[in-house]
């Protein structure tokens, strides 16, 4: 097994762990930029942006003091912003040793377009991000670091454009029981122990402690459901996950599981398993890449609940 040598020697190399975080989290920060088209954009360009949308005009000075990079650091964010139109650099007519670097038009229509698309939504995903870490700094990080794993800046709530997570209520029983009879008489035959889920989804479900979302879309209204469900103590199967079959192919299913893992996390599910069929090849390819691996016991447990069960799989949580 490979051994993550910066969290082994974790006070050693704290600086480069601290790097390696930053630079995951600026990686998927900048995957929802490119989302509205930005594609210009670079990391080092966003505080500085931020700051002379904040402040106005300023000397490169002004800058260095005022967000913390060197000079070089800065320096060189600025020569990028400048070969894309975003900025304007002038000698100060009283100090001529140094520049004064303003926002173009361009530079301000961008702005503006990253504190109502961009900024609110980084945000919101970094908050999610946060809430909930306990322990000491180490701890912090490490949390950090596994729920990024689990799921990206830019799957979380509030990230993702179009795309918006939905609680359960009771006025909703009724979708969740029509998403899912779809799919499943699409492909098998509703058995007893659908029916039971899906007619009372709040006394099996919500009541016995479980969780129960959806996806909405913009165009759709809620397009997909998944459930947790408790099935012993710490226990919970992940099921009656499906997406309308006329909104397939716009990563709504993806959306969904990912926050269906991320709240197994946060109501500290301690063992989560699926159980489904070899048919569903689509499906199997989603809960694999988001890191659900083939399980015998599982399949040995509890495999026996649905005649259809030919495949269970369980998360490394």
């Amino acid at each position: 097994m490979t051994t993550d040598i910066l969290a082994e020697r974790d006070f050693l190399f704290l600086g480069s762990r601290m790097k390696r975080l930053a630079e995951r989290l600026q990686s998927d920060a900048l995957k929802i930029t490119r989302q509205v088209a930005l594609d210009d954009l670079q990391p080092s360009y966003m505080p500085v942006l931020a700051s002379l949308d904040r402040h106005g005009s300023m000397t490169v000075t002004g800058l260095v003091d005022l967000v913390g990079f060197s000079q070089p650091a800065i320096a060189r964010a600025l020569s990028g912003m400048e070969k894309i139109g975003l900025i304007a650099l002038d000698r100060d007519a009283q100090d001529k040793r140094q520049k004064i670097v303003t926002l173009t038009e361009k530079g301000q229509e961008t702005v503006r377009t990253l504190n109502t698309d961009v900024w609110p939504r980084i945000e919101a995903a970094a908050r999610h991000l946060c809430t909930g870490l306990a322990g000491d700094f180490m701890d912090q990080i490490q949390q950090m670091e596994q729920s990024l794993a689990d799921l990206p800046l830019y799957n979380r709530p509030g990230a993702k454009p179009g795309l918006e997570l939905v609680e359960y209520e009771t006025a909703l029983a009724d979708t969740f029981y029509r998403i899912n009879a779809e799919w499943i008489e699409d492909m098998f035959t509703l058995e007893e122990g659908d029916l039971k889920v899906l007619r009372d989804p709040q006394g099996q479900i919500i009541n016995r402690g479980g969780q129960i979302l959806f996806v909405k879309s913009p165009v759709g209204g809620i397009v997909g459901t998944g459930a947790l469900m408790p099935m012993e103590d710490g226990v919970f199967e992940l099921t009656k996950m499906g997406v309308s079959s006329t909104r397939r192919g716009e990563k709504a299913g993806e959306f969904l599981l990912a926050q269906l893992i991320q709240r197994a996390r946060d109501i500290d599910v301690k063992e989560l398993f699926l159980l489904t069929n070899k048919k569903c090849e689509a499906a199997i390819h989603l809960y694999e890449k988001l890191g659900f691996a083939h399980d015998v016991d599982i399949m040995a447990r509890y495999g026996a609940r649905y005649e259809r069960c030919n495949v269970a799989m369980k998360y490394p949580l």
